[in-house]
């Protein structure tokens, strides 16, 4: 399957924040369509996998025939953004001993490591290689710690020299936090920027924040939920 400029990312749509995802490629200018098939990965520049709940989501890519699809257009090039459970699912190892999914990235992930939904969390960082000078917001709801990355795999942030909380490869982008959770689209410009896309670069340079976001902002795609 041919990876072709279309300028397009897409969303895998089998649970999770798929319509927060699509927000906020929608206010950076970026086109972008929600996944439900293997046809529909034809074409695209970019793929974000959401967060949701890792063994669900890889048993629905399996039903829906998309797991092998994906991994057929990783080896043609595309790039892919795995956000909590998408990064789980990316690692090639996890501390529980069970088999990689994916496997696409060298590090190790421990699932649920800040315990159950009830220590959720969110906070601020730093990270000059998303966004020089603004600090990020961060949301993450039981989220795992990436424990070790290998060679190859570049680390974006490391918290209080415990755990990397965001980290990549040529191809690979992995998040353990939820940025489509917060206002800022730092993290879609850089993933859309990864992704070599044309208009990335035409992207007015202070849309870092969505000023008009709500928690309720991902209803303008309900019908994709």
């Amino acid at each position: 399957m041919a990876i072709t400029d279309s300028s397009v990312i897409g969303v895998i749509d089998l649970q999770g924040g798929v319509a927060e995802h699509l927000n906020h490629l929608k206010e950076i200018g970026i086109a972008a369509r929600a996944i439900k098939c293997a046809a529909e990965l034809d074409g695209l520049s970019g793929l974000i996998i959401p967060g949701g709940e890792s063994t669900c989501m890889s048993r629905l890519m399996r039903s829906f025939g998309l797991d092998c699809a994906i991994r057929r257009a990783y080896d043609n090039g595309l790039k892919i953004w795995g956000t909590c459970a998408g990064a789980i699912l990316l690692a090639r190892e996890n501390t529980s001993g069970l088999p990689p999914f994916f496997g696409f990235i060298d590090m190790v992930v421990d699932r649920n490591a800040f315990g159950s939904q009830l220590d959720s969390f969110s906070c601020n960082a730093t990270i000059p290689a998303v966004v020089e000078q603004d600090s990020i917001p961060l949301t993450f709801i039981r989220a795992p710690k990436i424990v070790h990355v290998g060679k190859g795999v570049r680390v974006l942030l490391k918290i209080n020299d415990d755990y990397i909380a965001a980290a990549e490869s040529d191809q690979i982008l992995v998040t353990v936090f939820h940025p489509e959770l917060t206002a800022s689209l730092a993290f879609h410009r850089y993933f859309a920027s990864k992704c070599n896309l044309p208009q990335a670069s035409y992207i007015e340079e202070d849309k870092i924040v969505d000023l008009n976001w709500t928690p309720k902002s991902w209803m303008r795609f309900s019908s994709h939920v």
